[in-house]
């Protein structure tokens, strides 16, 4: 049986140009995913998360690059929605994420 690596690695919906970015971020993915969960987890923003654009800014790294590692971590059931939302870059509303702590109920049964 075929399993898709999607979400431990990067993913494309179409194949081209989004396969190749997929292929590049492969050995960056994961080094990113652990760096956006860590920064989540501080002290500072537990509560209030951070959305894929402050990310970003916070790593000094291109909203392009964080972006996908933010769906990857919800794929995971690393992060989940803080029921907060501000303004990203474009001036669109965007999710604030925050960290799934260890032991944290996400269901109800």
């Amino acid at each position: 049986m075929f399993t898709a690596p999607y979400p431990d690695e990067p993913g494309a919906k179409v194949t081209g140009t989004s396969t190749d970015a997929a292929v590049s971020m492969k050995k960056k993915a994961p080094t990113l995913r652990a760096e956006v969960l860590a920064l989540l987890r501080r002290p500072t923003y537990l509560a209030t998360g951070l959305t894929a654009d402050e990310a970003a800014g916070l790593m000094r790294e291109s909203v392009l690059s964080i972006r996908p590692r933010f769906s990857e971590l919800v794929e995971l059931g690393q992060i989940r929605d803080s029921g907060l939302r501000r303004d990203n870059a474009s001036g669109r509303s965007a999710v604030a994420w925050i960290s799934v702590l260890v032991g944290e109920q996400t269901t109800l049964f």
